[in-house]
């Protein structure tokens, strides 16, 4: 799936929150190499929407703003046009939605800023 770039160099990809009716919800999301423990951060007000499941018990993780409390749920999304259930990490001051590095285990992430190439694919 293609990115691009934000004004700061920030890499952002297009991905898309499926509800629990199935409603799906497509939201920009920063790729956030920092945040090396999960594949998807958002904030505590988009889950009202999403209705997904609380699968674990809270879990003290270190931000840039300090240490803050994540709840884990189950959550369908659409990543480089394929559905998958994996769990995300729901905090209150989640100011964007993020890409965690641990996709970066399975898929590639391509980037040539000189040329606009940003692309993040499932590797084969």
């Amino acid at each position: 799936m293609e990115g691009k770039f934000g004004d700061n160099g920030q890499l952002w990809f297009e991905v898309e929150l499926v509800a629990s009716t199935g409603e799906r919800f497509a939201v920009d999301a920063l790729l956030d190499t920092g945040f090396t423990t999960g594949f998807l951060a958002i904030n505590q007000q988009d889950l009202e929407a999403l209705q997904w499941q609380k699968m674990a018990p809270d879990v003290e993780m270190q931000t840039a703003r300090g240490d803050e409390f994540f709840g884990i749920y189950g959550g369908r999304i659409i990543i480089d046009g394929e559905e998958v259930t994996i769990p995300i990490h729901v905090g209150e001051e989640v100011p964007e939605c993020l890409i965690g590095a641990r996709w970066l285990e399975v898929m590639e992430l391509r980037v040539n800023k000189r040329d606009g190439i940003l692309i993040l694919s499932r590797m084969i």
